[in-house]
């Protein structure tokens, strides 16, 4: 999606595959709103308590179109996708969380901080410095707790950040970065529907509070557009709710267990790490255990089938040498080598449906 919007801004070589140029002629500043977890097909559940997405999923304010986030459908790997403008096997965030190759440790991208270098982890560069080094004015607001994160710097580096922790800061921060006559990109990111859904599940009374928030800093932003402005609005991915009796948990089960030494990825997308010599009796045993409720597969399978994009030889190791990829609305649980936290999760997301993959592409115009 960046590239589009460089490419609407008069960055040389930035390609506009998403059509923006025929929306947004004239525009020379552009604010980004990832809404995490704000998949499309949420946006009906969202409408009732949301009156600018319903007028946006109407088509009454600016225009929406349906775009997908790359596999897996996680926020680590979609951000920093965005960031790049790369996919997953490109950039190397290639999960929820990963195996530090020659190691047993287990990198979880959100909680990251400095080890390893982020600089030599994601090793592409963002979109970001390219609108920086064509005279764009770039900035992104987000969490102050975020601001130096691991995650942050391979997504976002090259950009000015702006710390903002309610809607009211990220409207004045986004606003302020929006001033003046240069080109200028603004990229924000608000977290709290992705966490609630996660929390108390999608559609329950804490989502439909925390979507009616996201609806107040959709319609603020709108609202304070400079004339030669647009608002972009799009999400990293959706999310499902997993019933109780769709989970399995490998640390309950010794024959999930057997033959398995490091389990990495997230509940919808497992990354198994295998005993050596144990790959096809693990590929034999999930596929038997888990039946039709998961794919499995070995990493040389999946990685040919293109899921993540070109992987090159230095990410390969990131991906389990077994990937168990969830089917509808299941999930493989780890409740003791994980945070206890995970496994308490109601809602989830990291697969490929449509609900998790498919997320909306909102513009506005400012009217000035």
């Amino acid at each position: 999606m960046l590239p589009s919007v460089l490419a609407v801004l008069g960055v040389p070589g930035a390609a506009d595959l998403l059509g923006l140029r025929a929306s947004l002629d004239g525009v020379r500043g552009i604010a980004v709103l990832l809404v995490d977890g704000l998949g499309y097909r949420l946006l009906p559940r969202a409408a009732p308590v949301a009156p600018t997405l319903a007028d946006m999923l109407a088509g009454r304010l600016g225009t929406l179109t349906v775009i997908t986030c790359g596999f897996p459908s996680t926020t680590p790997a979609s951000l920093a996708s965005l960031g790049t403008g790369a996919a997953p096997g490109g950039h190397g965030l290639l999960g929820f969380s990963v195996k530090l190759p020659g190691t047993d440790r287990v990198l979880n991208h959100i909680n990251w901080a400095g080890d390893p270098d982020p600089l030599r982890w994601q090793p592409l560069a963002t979109q970001f410095e390219r609108a920086a080094a064509a005279g764009v004015a770039t900035t992104v607001v987000s969490a102050a707790s975020f601001a130096g994160s691991g995650l942050t710097v391979s997504a976002y580096r090259g950009a000015r950040y702006l710390p903002a922790d309610t809607i009211d800061e990220m409207v004045g921060q986004v606003s302020a970065a929006l001033a003046g006559r240069s080109r200028r990109l603004v990229y924000a990111y608000h977290p709290d529907l992705d966490r609630t859904g996660h929390l108390f599940g999608v559609d329950s009374a804490q989502w439909r509070a925390a979507a009616s928030d996201v609806d107040t800093l959709v319609a603020l932003l709108a609202e304070a557009l400079p004339p030669d402005a647009a608002l972009v609005v799009t999400a990293d991915h959706g999310q499902l709710d997993v019933p109780p009796q769709a989970r399995f948990d490998v640390d309950a089960d010794p024959r999930l267990r057997e033959g398995v030494r490091v389990v990495a990825g997230e509940p919808r997308v497992r990354y198994l790490h295998c005993v050596p010599g144990a790959e096809a009796d693990v590929i034999a045993t999930w596929r038997a255990v888990l039946d039709d409720a998961a794919w499995i597969a070995s990493r040389d399978e999946v990685v040919a089938a293109g899921w993540f994009g070109p992987v090159p030889e230095a990410h390969l190791s990131r991906v389990g040498d077994v990937v168990a990829v969830c089917h509808e609305r299941y999930a493989v649980l780890a409740t003791r080598t994980e945070p206890p936290l995970l496994s308490s999760l109601v809602a989830h997301h990291g697969s490929y449906t449509a609900t998790e993959m498919l997320v909306p592409l909102i513009v506005v115009r400012g009217s000035g």
